[in-house]
């Protein structure tokens, strides 16, 4: 997880303070999530699939689909 959100930074060309100013956190504390130094927040996770565009699935390595699931998406459970 903690490599995935490195790349999709780097994808995108971005410091590390910026992605914290975006996150309203510290550059040392972002850089501790990529670093997998502390835990990453459900609504940190949230903004950081968000401002990549992606799932917070992908970036929890769930699943290799970077894109994002449809608006209104439903998880279908089987019977």
């Amino acid at each position: 997880m903690y490599e995935r959100i490195r790349n999709l930074r780097e994808d995108k060309d971005l410091t590390q303070t910026q992605v914290a100013k975006y996150l309203n956190c510290s550059q040392r504390i972002y850089s501790n999530y990529e670093r997998g130094e502390v835990d990453i927040p459900t609504g940190i996770l949230i903004k950081i699939a968000d401002l990549h565009n992606t799932s917070t699935d992908y970036i929890l390595n769930r699943t290799n689909k970077k894109e994002p699931y449809p608006q209104g998406y439903k998880l279908k459970i089987k019977d």
